[in-house]
């Protein structure tokens, strides 16, 4: 098996856990991301310590407290494919927070070194910028959940609905360089689910002297590790494919290089009235 496809455990452990990256097991600096299946109940506590978190509600209801406010019955939708904005939490370094599951939750935790000191937050439906981007086989549905234009430290944190038979991530991008303003360097993961759940997605990730090129078949439930290199994304005739991706480096700013091979598949810039 690939080391950059990451399979959840069969059965959640005692807190509920399915699948855990670490920086540790990526063999990377930046990311961490976990999900989690609980019952109605259920309660997961944490501390942040010298992380920051962002508690994504994927499918079901909570309360959610920090160690200075609380949201009782947050959530919306039961199932990602609703395709409706989630309800998140941004938890700040040197915070707790605690999870209840209102009713059966699943739930991603996506973690990034912290340190500014920001208040914890509810991010809304409302607060998530809604985007359709691309066109034709190239369209699909983005969710800025915590984009740069929202604090944080270092999280970035957008989800993405890619209808079958089209592809995202496309053009294929790459950000694996402290080249600003061109180009930020910036860890990824990917989270995908499939609808119907015995589909695939197919990724690929590969660098431009090809030391790195992997082709990879994606299950219901899995994720994909990006410590460099394009990565675009397929999803089959047939399987509706969603996928929650976070993303940290040195900077945080999402500025990304295309490959130049495929760069003409760009859209041209709208002519000049002059």
């Amino acid at each position: 098996m690939s080391e950059l496809l990451v399979k959840p455990q069969t059965d959640p452990d005692a807190d509920g856990n399915v699948l855990r990256i670490t920086p540790t097991s990526a063999g990377w600096t930046y990311v961490g991301f976990e999900v989690y299946h609980l019952k109605k109940n259920d309660k997961l506590t944490r501390r942040t310590e010298e992380r920051e978190a962002c508690l994504v509600l994927l499918a079901g209801l909570a309360h959610v407290a920090t160690d200075s406010v609380s949201w009782s019955g947050i959530g919306e939708r039961m199932d990602v494919f609703e395709q409706t904005p989630p309800y998140s939490v941004y938890v700040p370094s040197d915070d707790g927070f605690e999870v209840t599951a209102a009713t059966d939750l699943q739930l991603a935790v996506c973690w990034a070194p912290g340190g500014n000191g920001l208040p914890a937050r509810l991010i809304r439906p409302s607060d998530v910028g809604v985007e359709h981007r691309g066109s034709g086989s190239m369209a699909r549905l983005v969710h800025n959940i915590l984009p740069e234009t929202a604090p944080a430290h270092g999280l970035l944190v957008v989800e993405v609905f890619t209808p079958n038979g089209h592809w995202s991530s496309y053009p294929p991008h790459k950000h694996d360089r402290d080249a600003l303003p061109e180009e930020s360097l910036l860890e990824e993961t990917y989270y995908y689910r499939v609808q119907p759940n015995q589909g695939f997605a197919v990724q690929r990730v590969y660098t431009d002297d090809r030391t790195l090129d992997e082709t990879l078949s994606v299950g219901d439930g899995e994720a994909v590790l990006v410590p460099k290199g394009y990565h675009p994304v397929s999803a089959p005739p047939g399987y509706d494919v969603y996928y929650l991706n976070v993303m940290a480096g040195p900077k945080r700013t999402w500025k990304f290089c295309n490959d130049p091979g495929h760069a003409w598949l760009m859209p041209k810039p709208a002519p000049s009235d002059r």
